[in-house]
């Protein structure tokens, strides 16, 4: 008799992460790994919380605009605002 064992889903690489992210998150993610930063370091030196951090970074879509404008300003990035097709 054999066990029924769930499968487990395939770890996936970090390249393949990065590669789903957005130019915003992966922005934040790549600065915060060049400052030498864990999420939760990030989160305490910019006020923010670990779990705004963490879910900004994964891609989360519904975010407010000034954390994510605070965050940019702590890491030296900045957002601007175009019309499109400019």
């Amino acid at each position: 008799m054999s066990k029924n064992r769930k499968n487990k889903p395939s770890r996936r690489t970090k390249e393949e992460i990065k590669s789903e992210l957005s130019p915003l998150a992966l922005f934040v993610r790549n600065r915060r790994e060049e400052l030498g930063y864990t999420q939760e370091e990030l989160a305490f030196r910019s006020g923010l919380s670990a779990r705004f951090v963490k879910e900004f970074e994964l891609g989360k879509k519904t975010v407010r605009l000034d954390k994510v404008t605070e965050l940019l300003n702590f890491l030296g990035g900045s957002l601007e605002v175009r019309k499109r097709g400019e």
